[in-house]
């Protein structure tokens, strides 16, 4: 396995070339991508494709995850300094003649500056993660999801989109391996944070992976305590109307690149002060934490402390465990920053206000005007351009199939190696600008 310190000099830039199907074998370089051999799997079905493949390391937990590819070159491990990452893989992918860059988190530092460099040369930019619609689903978007997804936010648009297609599939056909999930999960970024050899590497996680892992083995230890929490704040609100808030990760870049807010406190102090001027006094508010939020925070005292100073004592109930459907279904209407329980709202045909940046915040789906007036205000989404919205997601930027337990996995990198080996990534949704990189290579 190669090892590369410094950047050699760019070659000149390609020009950018269109959207349009491409012919013959290509050249597709994988960068970070999820915690599981999916990418290696998926390399390999494009080299028995006849396309070319190569890899970048960044970290030693790459490293684990990606093996030989026959008949490919060998992963490179990128030793140097995080400064000098941009002239390196502007000279890597000019050097390889790249086509096809595969990544898993657009929002990272160094992912970012690839996608800088990709665009001003015409290579396709490729991402993916955990799907639009949970759980056994994955994404695969041109460029960027979230707030960088192509997917259109014009209802005109969606509706000629879903014109042809059948409705979407909202049966859960697989299941996921969270136990492999885990392991693999530690393994990786205990590995990341190794001195040796990847001694510049900066991570795009805001805590040490000691502290997370001890957060969510806490919450594990108490699952069944956190359900009973969950339980008992819907018994405590009873009859009364409520209003749900989804809370996110802060470490998620959903909330870091595709939001406003700093925090999660500063969504949710902002959402009790608007819920005490303005819903009904007989309403009560329930937050749901995110199941994987280690909780470094302690929310219970946070929020206890937020809804006094909002005059909310009493009305506001925090749940780390329970049923989310059955807290979707009860509930009036639900805010979040941009999760994909907004989703889930919507198929429940319940009203959703985003205060983030959301690939279902649309006109005719959710609610489009202040916060303030969602309590009073808010409506469901309309049945028939939902169903199209659902269809046209669905068909455009997502692929049956989960990262972890292997029948679904294989079921996975099927769907992705025959999507990328045919150029169908995205197809039907309309080009636009090259994304701007967003935060600065780690210090």
């Amino acid at each position: 396995m190669s090892s590369i310190n410094a950047s050699p000099s760019p070659s000149p830039a390609r020009d950018a070339t269109q959207d349009a199907p491409r012919q013959g074998s290509r050249r597709f370089l994988f960068l970070q991508g999820p915690i599981s051999p999916f990418f290696l799997e998926v390399a390999r079905g494009l080299a028995a494709r006849g396309h070319g493949v190569h890899r970048i390391n960044l970290c030693l937990g790459d490293r684990l995850f990606w093996g030989r590819v026959e008949g490919q070159p060998k992963a490179i491990d990128y030793q140097g300094r995080p400064e000098d990452w941009p002239g390196f893989i502007e000279g890597f992918l000019d050097r390889h003649g790249i086509t096809d860059i595969l990544l898993l988190g657009e929002q990272r530092a160094y992912h970012r500056a690839a996608i800088t460099a990709a665009a001003s040369r015409g290579i396709a930019v490729v991402v993916t993660d955990f799907g639009y619609f949970r759980p056994d689903w994955i994404t695969l978007e041109r460029d960027g999801m979230g707030g960088d997804s192509r997917f259109p936010r014009d209802p005109a648009e969606i509706r000629a989109l879903a014109r042809s297609l059948p409705p979407a599939d909202l049966t859960e056909r697989l299941r996921d391996d969270f136990g492999r999930q885990a392991s693999w999960d530690v393994i990786y970024h205990l590995a990341a944070i190794a001195p040796w050899p990847f001694r510049h590497y900066r991570s795009h996680q805001l805590h040490h992976p000691a502290i997370t892992y001890w957060g969510i083995a806490r919450r594990l230890l108490r699952r069944g305590a956190e359900r009973a929490e969950g339980e008992r704040a819907l018994a405590a609100i009873g009859n009364r109307p409520y209003w749900l808030f989804a809370m996110q990760m802060e470490t998620d870049f959903s909330v870091r690149a595709y939001s406003r807010y700093p925090d999660l406190d500063t969504p949710i102090a902002e959402t009790l002060a608007s819920f005490a001027a303005h819903a009904a006094p007989e309403a009560h508010l329930l937050l749901k934490a995110h199941p994987l939020d280690p909780c470094v925070k302690d929310w219970t005292a946070r929020i206890g402390r937020l809804a006094a100073a909002a005059g909310l004592s009493g009305r506001v109930h925090l749940a780390h465990g329970g049923s989310l459907d059955d807290m979707v279904n009860g509930m009036q209407g639900l805010v979040t920053i941009n999760s994909t329980v907004g989703l889930k709202a919507l198929v429940f045909g319940k009203p959703v206000k985003a205060l983030g940046t959301a690939v279902w915040d649309v006109p005719g789906l959710t609610h489009q005007g202040s916060l303030d007036s969602f309590w009073t205000e808010a409506a469901p989404p309309e049945p028939d351009f939902r169903a199209d919205f659902l269809a046209a997601l669905q068909a455009t930027t997502q692929l049956r199939g989960v990262f972890y337990a292997p029948a679904g996995r294989a079921i996975a990198v099927a769907a992705a190696v025959e999507a990328l080996h045919a150029d169908r990534v995205g197809a039907g949704l309309p080009a636009r600008a090259p994304i701007i990189p967003g935060y600065p290579l780690p210090a």
